[in-house]
């Protein structure tokens, strides 16, 4: 069988990894041309990967490429939904890091165009493919801990970055997204009714009127009665920090964490372990079956493990949460208004 040519959209540090893992960890496709803006990007990578790949500067040169069967994109976030759109309109199926869109009419659009066109859409909501949360969904389902009624999803990264340069709200429709999408995952066939968010700068309290928030935490309701807790901070001093709880009527279930390996120390200091302090390391294993749950999709028409219907929810929390730091109150999602 032939390998899907796959065009790489974003030769940063994400789009390095999943340009390493099209090129180096999956047979099925081939890495057959990278895009990026910024000069020489494009063929910096393709050098360090080893391949035989075009390079481009334009993305909409890439995407046109008819040699090309899939798009990965992995630019910045504001443009995630053009170049899906663009991606579905010329046929390809697309792979797109979080966030798919930053606003319901982007999402909308996307939904209606992928649906129109019969294209693939899956988004790179990466817990859904670690095996800890995969097993506890699969556990949720079978109903063995029973009505899910207490849950937590919480991402606190191990140090904050050019702070001055972070877009504003980013902590909920970047960061934060990954947890409210995994609280979805664990809910199954529950939604989300209301949403009450909280968030400041307590890392940077000098950027705070730039628009910057580096810490937040949000409540959720859903209709099945679950009520769930997502918190995020920039700052985890003690390394990179995913993890989840569900509490049901019959039990409960942990998942994620931050050990670097199983491995324990005990010595005259005390107790300790290793902690990983980058999400390619922590989280590796998930990022690499995306992308072939992805690749398999298109081999064999399956229909996505996340969906662009999934993407839209998780925003549709994203953005009640961003109206509830606004107002300062609750947010019933049915009354959300579009937010450009």
């Amino acid at each position: 069988m032939n390998k899907i040519n796959i065009g790489l959209i974003g030769a940063g540090r994400m789009g390095a990894f999943h340009g390493g893992t099209i090129a180096q960890r999956l047979p099925q496709v081939n890495l057959y041309a990278v895009a990026d803006p910024v000069q020489g990007s494009a063929e910096t990578l393709i050098e360090r990967l080893g391949v035989d790949a075009k390079a481009y500067t334009n993305p909409m040169d890439l995407i046109q490429d008819p040699d090309i069967q899939a798009v990965v994109i992995v630019a910045p976030a504001r443009t995630h939904a053009s170049n899906v759109l663009a991606a579905i309109k010329h046929g390809k199926a697309v792979f797109c890091e979080k966030p798919m869109a930053v606003n319901l009419d982007e999402a909308n659009e996307i939904i209606q165009a992928a649906e129109e066109s019969n294209v693939l859409v899956q988004v790179g909501f990466n817990r859904r493919f670690e095996k800890g949360f995969k097993a506890a969904h699969a556990e949720i389902k079978a109903g063995n801990i029973g009505t899910p009624q207490l849950m937590k999803s919480t991402t606190k990264d191990p140090k904050l970055n050019r702070a001055e340069s972070i877009p504003e709200w980013t902590i909920f429709l970047e960061t934060l997204i990954h947890d409210f999408d995994t609280l979805m995952y664990l809910n199954p066939g529950a939604k989300p009714v209301e949403v009450y968010a909280v968030a400041d700068a307590l890392i940077r309290p000098d950027l705070k009127e730039n628009g910057l928030l580096d810490t937040a935490s949000v409540t959720i309701k859903f209709d099945n009665g679950a009520i769930a807790t997502a918190d995020a901070n920039f700052q985890a001093v003690y390394g990179y920090d995913v993890r989840a709880e569900v509490f049901g009527s019959e039990g409960m279930l942990t998942m994620g964490g931050i050990r670097e390996s199983s491995m324990t120390r005990y010595n005259h200091t005390g107790v300790s372990f290793d902690t990983s302090r980058y999400d390619q390391d922590l989280l590796f294993d998930a990022y690499v079956e995306e992308l072939r749950s992805f690749s398999d999709c298109i081999i064999h028409k399956k229909r996505a493990e996340v969906t662009a219907e999934d993407a839209r929810w998780a925003l549709k929390i994203a953005l009640a949460s961003i109206e509830s730091v606004k107002t300062n109150s609750p947010i019933k999602i049915e009354n959300l208004v579009l937010v450009k």
